[in-house]
């Protein structure tokens, strides 16, 4: 399916991406062409949008809290829902926190939390490659983007010091990515949605290693799914941190928070 320049019009590009299965086809239709340099860009965007690429990706960019955040083909897409957990960290972090985003992905969660925070120190990890790339053009001067496991490249001066740790770890199980929508399963790095045979392996090396991390009254932050919340905060409670769940229904969101005893 293609759109030639003559019929590069609001209307036309509405009719093709309503045609391809898009539901807020106005509103895709005026992100392109608000983000076009020109006919030609516009037409290859258009193209690669009906091809299935997730919006964002067309765009090089996601909005997240009112950030524009630059993302990449390959990169995981900050969703909506995770600002109800940006939300609750910054209830929690102390005006100069030290903050520490692992499994950061395009580092959206880490840069829209210092980015209300009068002074805030900044980390962020993340296994893959290309989100590392994308992280640290989004947080640039604000903060520092590792390249590994987890905890793993983190300076080892930063143990014990951890005001707010946000960690977007994968949640899904492992059977259910095969029926996520095309535009996950196919376009973002599995590793950044398959949480093993429960969807709760990553959070547990997560726990694991957090208290070490954390100072005292600091709080581990993590999202996870409202069938998985009793279990996932049983997991954070193992490590011997003050266990809750929160939600946000008009975001159908859940965050399991976990806060270390001072």
């Amino acid at each position: 399916m293609s759109l030639s320049e003559p019929s590069l019009n609001p209307s036309a590009i509405v009719a093709e991406l309503r045609a391809a299965g898009c539901v807020f086809a106005e509103d895709e239709a005026q992100l392109l062409l608000s983000t076009a340099s020109g006919p030609a860009a516009l037409a290859a965007m258009v193209e690669r949008r009906l091809a299935g690429l997730p919006l964002e990706h067309v765009l090089g960019w996601a909005e997240f809290c009112g950030l524009r955040i630059a993302v990449e083909p390959g990169v995981f897409v900050p969703r909506r829902r995770t600002e109800f957990l940006v939300r609750q960290a910054l209830a929690l972090a102390p005006a100069r926190a030290v903050v520490v985003d692992l499994c950061c992905g395009s580092g959206a969660l880490g840069m829209a939390l210092v980015s209300s925070l009068e002074e805030a120190e900044l980390h962020a990890s993340d296994v893959e490659p290309a989100a590392v790339s994308c992280a640290r053009r989004n947080v640039g001067p604000r903060g520092t983007v590792y390249e590994g496991d987890l905890y793993a490249p983190l300076p080892p001066t930063l143990r014990g010091r951890v005001d707010v740790l946000i960690a977007n770890v994968p949640y899904v199980p492992t059977g259910d990515v095969e029926l996520l929508p095309a535009e996950a399963r196919v376009h973002e790095p599995r590793v950044a949605l398959d949480g093993g045979g429960d969807g709760l392996d990553v959070l547990r090396r997560v726990v694991a290693e957090a208290p070490g991390w954390l100072a005292p009254g600091g709080s581990l932050l993590v999202e996870t799914s409202e069938r998985q919340a009793r279990r996932a905060e049983q997991t954070v409670a193992s490590g011997g941190l003050a266990a809750r769940v929160v939600a946000s229904e008009e975001l159908y969101a859940t965050v399991v928070i976990g806060t270390m005893p001072r």
